[in-house]
């Protein structure tokens, strides 16, 4: 039976916005170290790669921005601090000074973080019958995994 958020209990709506938020966060810091590497990627695959990144920065921007107003609809408080964020991510910023397969690899480590993390924010909604933020998060995780392949694909 599918709950809507105002039949959610006390419990598993902090239980939800709290997944979320997690999603919000480690979004957040990979939207910041792809818009880092487009800034300063060099290198003969600068031209790919700046499009690749801006890519990755502008579709996680609106990801993050849907996550937050999940949250939102839930009746909660989404985080909006960057030192919120950084505390509570799983994905580290990174300087942008290494190499083209430096940046590649640490984006491909944070799309893998977090389509983890969305995962297991998907199974907490599922686990409460809450199937829009579970289907989000399934749409969310799909696009995460998508671009570790195509980030994977360059390290080959």
């Amino acid at each position: 039976m599918t709950q809507t958020a105002s039949a959610l209990s006390q419990d598993a709506t902090a239980a939800i916005v709290e997944a979320l938020n997690q999603s919000v966060a480690e979004t957040a810091v990979t939207t910041m170290l792809a818009q880092n590497f487009h800034w300063n990627v060099t290198g003969m695959g600068f031209g790919p790669l700046h499009d690749l990144f801006q890519q990755i920065y502008e579709d996680h921007f609106i990801g993050q921005d849907d996550l937050a107003e999940r949250i939102k609809a839930l009746d909660g408080h989404a985080e909006g601090t960057l030192a919120g964020m950084l505390k509570r991510s799983k994905v580290s910023e990174d300087s942008g000074h290494g190499t083209d397969k430096d940046m590649i690899a640490a984006l491909l480590t944070a799309q893998e973080t977090l389509a983890s993390t969305l995962a297991g924010c998907g199974e907490i909604a599922a686990n409460y019958a809450d199937t829009l933020t579970e289907d989000l998060c399934i749409a969310r995780g799909q696009i995460h995994e998508k671009f570790a392949w195509i980030l994977r694909s360059h390290l080959r």
